[in-house]
């Protein structure tokens, strides 16, 4: 793992981090684990006007906008409860962040996310969220696709399959980006954006 650098222009994108799924039981970090590291990369990107972006995962009521696919696990049918769509308090109630709502693993899928971070100028995103594997890497593999520069915050992200999150972490991010701990992410964030 190595950060080299941030670009001036670079986002938080934090994948996921709502109600019924930080509670779900994830490895290596807990949900909550998950929250506050990322809640501190809130922080610090809103203390430099860097945007913070809090994507989240929902679907309709009547599931009509689960993807229709045959998979050997479906998600179509499932009972969600109420609230289990809604970001966590730890991260909400910032007025400038932006929120995106996806209907599919990849932040950027059927979303206005790149529309959004490109009339900011962004060129690089840091990534955090669970799950590892599914939408954490699907957003990075889209965002690398849309050529934006791509750091991963891994200890600021968790799976439910440790296999799974190990596998992202060790054989596909280092061909998407770079990756580092959250305090590796602060340390560079302070040495190139001053306060």
């Amino acid at each position: 793992m190595s950060l080299t650098t941030l670009d001036p222009r670079t986002a938080l994108v934090a994948i996921d981090l709502q109600n019924g799924i930080t509670a779900m039981p994830t490895q290596p970090y807990s949900g909550p684990e998950v929250v506050a590291r990322t809640s501190e990369l809130a922080d610090a990107f809103r203390t430099r006007n860097l945007p913070v972006v809090l994507v989240r995962v929902s679907f309709a009521a009547d599931g009509g906008d689960v993807l229709p696919g045959r998979t050997e696990r479906q998600v179509r049918g499932l009972a969600f409860p109420e609230g289990w769509d809604v970001i966590v308090d730890e991260l909400s109630g910032h007025s400038g962040d932006i929120r995106v709502t996806k209907h599919n693993w990849s932040a950027f899928h059927g979303t206005d996310l790149d529309v959004q971070l490109r009339r900011r100028g962004i060129t690089q995103i840091v990534l955090t969220g669970i799950a590892t594997s599914i939408g954490v890497e699907s957003t990075a593999r889209d965002a690398y696709a849309h050529g934006y520069h791509v750091t991963l915050a891994t200890d600021a992200m968790a799976d439910a399959d440790a296999v799974a999150h190990t596998n992202s972490i060790e054989r596909i991010f280092p061909r998407l980006g770079e990756s580092g701990t959250t305090a590796e992410v602060l340390e560079l964030l302070a040495k190139t954006h001053a306060v």
